[in-house]
């Protein structure tokens, strides 16, 4: 019998906080930026990734086991719900005509690509850079290369949707120094997946110093944007991305405005990560203000990267990112708005967040497997 909905967040957020002990061999994210050190499951039919490599995740209590027929997670014991792993995407054995493979390009988060286009980023390694993030060092492991063209991620997105029915493409960018901090250039590749794929496109970038950037990303035709807070909590933010908190949290509300009257509502979204000591109340009033724009907030826990600089860290407790996702899913449906609406992106995806799960308990409608 399959796990009730309720049972089936509150275990997602469950092993997005204590991670998962792996008894076989499964595809995973290791290192870098996006869901790092993590294996990429179907828990129920709902897209879910997981701490798997970090110390932490290897004495948690909970265990995923093989089965006849995929897999099954337990704990002390019990079995608590059925799960699927993905096998290697096909085109991870492909190659452009210069001798660099798909996977250095581009890589399948489940069933959405997902590309860093410019590997490198004007805060990293100073005193600027933001303390929860790992884009050099995917770079250093040589698992990636410093600066995708925008032709070679459209190879690229064809050939994952084609052979691994990739069902959208998430492009974020490392800042860049000059006025649009990379917005243009992400903008740019995203309209070369869109063109050569088809698929639908989220590009994420920083606040540009002119607003009137946001306008030239639309022109683009790409058809969601993420412009990441991180959190809502100011002293934070100057803490863990102090090039961030300089723009400021005004600052990245006059940012969403301007993108929710070029994108619609729903199509803009922010991170907001939990477990770096913010204030649970600016939190949740702050994504509160922001779904009152027609934002997003896409709440996650906590990933910590091995070798950044919040990598010592474990993820927040369960009991606290359900409590914040109780307070704000409510209020986003209450609205209208909801992960089914977003065209492509991580609000989309919902993976690393209990949220999508939660939301299908007022809507009735988790997102499951095609």
């Amino acid at each position: 019998m399959a796990i009730d909905s309720p049972s089936l967040a509150s275990l997602i957020t469950e092993l997005q906080s204590s991670g998962l002990r792996v008894e076989a061999p499964m595809e995973s994210r290791h290192g870098g930026a996006g869901p790092s050190d993590s294996g990429m499951l179907w828990i129920e039919g709902v897209a879910v990734t997981v701490p798997t490599d970090a110390e932490f995740a290897r004495t948690s209590p909970y265990v995923l086991r093989p089965e006849d027929d995929g897999f099954g997670i337990y704990l002390d014991g019990v079995r608590l719900a059925a799960a699927a792993g993905t096998p290697r995407p096909r085109y991870y054995d492909l190659t452009t005509a210069d001798g660099i493979p798909y996977w250095k390009i581009a890589l399948l988060h489940l069933d959405s690509l997902a590309s860093t286009v410019l590997q490198t980023c004007a805060y990293w390694g100073n005193s600027d850079q933001c303390q929860f993030c790992g884009i050099g060092l995917s770079l250093d492991a040589h698992r990636t290369i410093a600066k995708k063209r925008p032709d070679q991620l459209a190879e690229v997105a064809l050939a994952a949707k084609e052979l691994d029915g990739a069902v959208d493409a998430t492009l974020t960018t490392g800042s860049t120094a000059g006025a649009d901090k990379g917005a243009l250039y992400v903008a740019q590749c995203g309209a070369a997946v869109k063109q050569a794929a088809g698929l639908p496109v989220e590009v994420q970038f920083e606040p540009p110093h002119d607003l009137d950037v946001i306008d030239q990303v639309h022109g683009f035709g790409v058809d969601s944007v993420g412009i990441h807070v991180e959190s809502f909590d100011p002293v934070v933010l100057a803490r863990i991305a102090p090039a961030k908190a300089r723009t400021g949290i005004d600052g990245y509300f006059a940012a969403w405005e301007r993108a929710v009257a070029l994108f619609g509502e729903g199509q803009v979204s922010t991170y907001v990560i939990l477990g770096m000591g913010e204030d649970p109340a600016l939190t949740v009033d702050g994504c509160r203000r922001a779904i009152d724009m027609g934002v997003y907030p896409f709440v996650v826990p906590l990933r910590p990267i091995a070798g950044s600089l919040l990598g010592h860290l474990r993820p927040p407790s369960a009991a606290y990112a359900e409590g914040i996702y109780r307070q704000v899913v409510p209020y986003l449906t209450a609205r209208g708005l909801g992960s089914k609406g977003v065209a492509a992106g991580c609000a989309r995806c919902q993976a690393c967040s209990a949220m999508g799960a939660m939301e299908g308990l007022s809507l009735g409608a988790t997102r499951t497997k095609a």
